[in-house]
């Protein structure tokens, strides 16, 4: 099939310089791999991807906190971690397999 339409779109630069180093790895151009996205969307007439809102603890969720809410929360994170209150990422990565 022909390709005879440009199409422009506005993205956040950060976005695009990782989808680029990523596409880049896996040989594909940003063209093609846009072309493939909306060959999905026309084919399965969806978006080809689960869309989901990932949940988070609250005390992550910072909208609507104060400057001085966030400031006590990284203290708090500060403190943990000067009292070895943490846990390594391979564990934790481990267990949120198991659920």
């Amino acid at each position: 099939m022909e390709k005879t339409t440009t199409l422009n779109v506005r993205i956040n630069p950060v976005v695009k310089q990782n989808a680029e180093q990523v596409l880049k790895q896996l040989g594909i151009p940003m063209a093609t791999a846009v072309d493939m996205f909306l060959r999905q969307v026309s084919i399965t007439n969806s978006i080809p991807f689960k869309l989901e809102i990932p949940i988070a603890p609250p005390e992550l969720i910072l909208d609507g906190k104060s400057p001085d809410e966030i400031k006590n929360l990284l203290r708090k994170g500060l403190e943990e971690i000067e009292k070895g209150e943490v846990y390594r990422i391979e564990d934790v990565l481990e267990i949120s397999k198991e659920i």
